[in-house]
């Protein structure tokens, strides 16, 4: 019966492929009950199969007994297996995170590199019904939104050290006693797990404490649950639908940079702006493990704030509120179109001067000229400017007189003023002559060196990206 049964899981849920598929096998009945039941139907399925198993190294004696019951059990079904070891404590040291999360990103990526070995995306795991309800309230007390109460999905998509892979989940609709009694049934005596009967992991502890607890208050609490994970999916349906409908009238993409249009986007009903940026930061991390709904949060009550404040999220990314936009980035720099200069450079007038990512270019013109051409290209009275010009970005205190005022104002208040995103203030190149600062480049020119009616040498500077 519980062959059938995963039989018409795979199926309702599209699952059922030929290609060829990982099975990760830790020992335990869950995982053995699932690969004794691939095995069985894989002729049915048209697939071939392929074992992995990885020793975490963390109980010694009893993780090598593991590898080799698994590499044994492997043997018997005659089913082609890769079988290794990682050092988990010591990927926990390197990474300054807790043990259950490097143990899952080691196990991922290891995953990950045995179904890219034998050429397929698909690895099936064997969560069951009791670890998807397990999931939603783990979620419920880390503190979740809409997308957490769905618990686990029959699959998912993961990216490990840049490898896709598809995680399915024959089991999730079959119990942990059912898989017990399975394994019974066929005398496939697997292996216990030491660790599960402590209490220090969360899940552990919901699982022995939690749950039990729940069940004085409504014995039905695992479908109450399931209920829940159900709407929450029909929910999330929606909100997919409208944030693809919408994703390119408020979304803009670029180098691993996405911009949101600041007034369209809190235009949105809140649910839909939770949405977004839940889909923005998975775009850009590629999954949401570390992303609580405190985080997102924290984002909607920034949206109102001023110019240049700024918000640190899991994953190194960083949300940026900007005068018309919003970003969410690792580097939100990426999206200025000015190169950073690590040091001052003196300009070669007339001539073509290399800079990092620019080329200037300076020529000594009549009036008859000069025409306007775009914002990185400027004129000077050559006279007023010199001819020992050079350029660097900016530093404390600088002053500035811009066009058309009569009194020099601090370059701070110019580029706010102006609106100028802050990430990209210190990357601006300004062409400084002795006295002071005659071009905030892309911007303006300093009132003192305009170029006049009798003015008799101009000096046109052209920025070129290199």
């Amino acid at each position: 019966m519980l062959e059938q049964k995963v039989l018409r899981f795979l199926s309702k849920h599209h699952l059922a492929s030929n290609e060829p598929c990982v099975v990760a096998v830790s020992g335990g009945p869950d995982s053995v009950c699932l690969l004794h039941l691939m095995v069985k139907l894989k002729e049915k399925l048209d697939i071939r199969l392929h074992l992995a198993h990885l020793n975490h190294m963390l109980r010694g004696a009893e993780s090598d007994e593991d590898a080799r019951y698994v590499s044994d059990l492997a043997r018997s079904l005659n089913v082609p297996a890769t079988v290794e070891e990682r050092d988990v404590k010591a990927y926990q040291a390197q990474k300054h995170i807790s043990l259950e999360e490097a143990a899952r990103e080691v196990r991922y990526d290891f995953l990950a590199r045995t179904a890219k070995s034998i050429g397929t995306e698909r690895v099936a795991v064997g969560h069951t019904f009791d670890d998807h309800i397990e999931t939603i309230l783990m979620h419920l007390v880390r503190g979740t939104g809409t997308r957490g109460l769905r618990g686990l999905m029959p699959s998912s998509q993961l990216k490990s050290q840049g490898i896709s892979i598809t995680i399915i989940r024959p089991l999730l609709e079959v119990r942990r006693q059912e898989t017990a009694a399975y394994c019974q049934h066929h005398q496939l005596k697997p292996r216990l797990d030491s660790s599960n009967l402590s209490l220090s992991p969360l899940r552990n502890r919901i699982r022995q404490q939690l749950l039990p607890l729940l069940e004085g208050y409504n014995p039905q609490i695992s479908q109450a649950l399931l209920r829940t994970a159900s709407i929450a999916c029909d929910d999330l349906a929606f909100l997919d639908e409208e944030v693809t409908r919408m994703w390119g009238e408020i979304t803009q993409s670029q180098e691993k940079v996405i911009s949101l249009d600041k007034e369209r986007f809190c235009n949105l009903p809140v649910a839909l702006q939770r949405h977004l940026l839940r889909t923005s930061i998975e775009r850009l991390l590629g999954n949401l493990k570390d992303i609580e709904a405190r985080h997102i949060e924290e984002i909607i009550n920034t949206l109102r704030k001023a110019a240049g404040r700024k918000i640190s999220l899991p994953g190194g990314l960083i949300f940026v509120v900007e005068y018309n936009r919003y970003l969410l980035a690792q580097d939100p720099k990426a999206l200025s179109p000015f190169p950073p200069l690590s040091s001052e450079f003196r300009l070669k007038i007339p001539g073509k001067t290399k800079l990092e990512g620019w080329q200037v270019e300076a020529t000594v013109i009549s009036q008859q000229e000069a025409k306007k051409e775009d914002e990185f290209t400027a004129y000077f009275d050559l006279g007023k400017t010199g001819d020992r010009l050079s350029v660097r970005n900016r530093k404390v205190g600088d002053r500035f007189q811009p066009l058309g005022l009569r009194e020099p104002k601090k370059l701070a208040k110019f580029m706010v003023d102006e609106k100028i995103p802050q990430l990209w203030r210190g990357q601006i190149p300004l062409v400084c002559s002795l006295n002071h600062i005659i071009w905030v480049v892309g911007w303006r020119i300093d009132d003192r060196v305009k170029v006049l009616k009798d003015t008799t040498k101009i000096l046109r500077l052209r920025f070129n990206r290199s």
